[in-house]
């Protein structure tokens, strides 16, 4: 049942993440740099992305992603289709993931130190929930205040 849930939360939201990516009326300003705010919703999106990707991809389900972490903050102009194609292949990943993924297999150890102690998976899957929607407030907030 857990299983189910996560999976339905992060479709979800990965869903208004892509939403938010369309919603820019100004493709250069999901882009934008402005006074304090030095995190873009482009480089923001790239994040989640890696980290979906990486810690539950490569590591739950075993897709042989590998993370450039430093990268998704260095990029450059990713163009907004191709933001929209990670987001929808990620959406594939998670829901082959969760098709795969056991309640049983949630109670299970996390294959790697996360903050540097054991986890289970549940507790960094939950983690990465807490994580997207996180940075996806941020993203809602970066384009109401500088797409206009």
């Amino acid at each position: 049942m857990m299983v189910e849930v996560l999976k339905k939360m992060f479709l979800r939201d990965l869903g208004k993440l892509k939403t938010e990516i369309e919603l820019y009326r100004d493709e250069q300003k999901i882009w934008y740099v402005e006074k304090q705010i030095t995190n873009t919703a482009g480089n923001l999106c790239l994040h989640l992305l890696g980290s979906l990707n990486n810690f539950i991809g490569a590591e739950l389900a075993g897709t042989g992603y590998v993370r450039d972490r430093d990268l998704e903050f260095s990029s450059g102009m990713v163009p907004r289709a191709q933001l929209l194609k990670s987001i929808d292949e990620t959406i594939l990943m998670i829901t082959s993931a969760f098709d795969n993924i056991t309640d049983a297999r949630l109670a299970e150890d996390f294959p790697k130190p996360v903050f540097n102690e054991t986890v289970t998976n549940a507790f960094l899957v939950m983690h990465m929930t807490v994580h997207l929607n996180y940075h996806l407030g941020q993203i809602n907030y970066h384009r109401r205040l500088l797409d206009n």
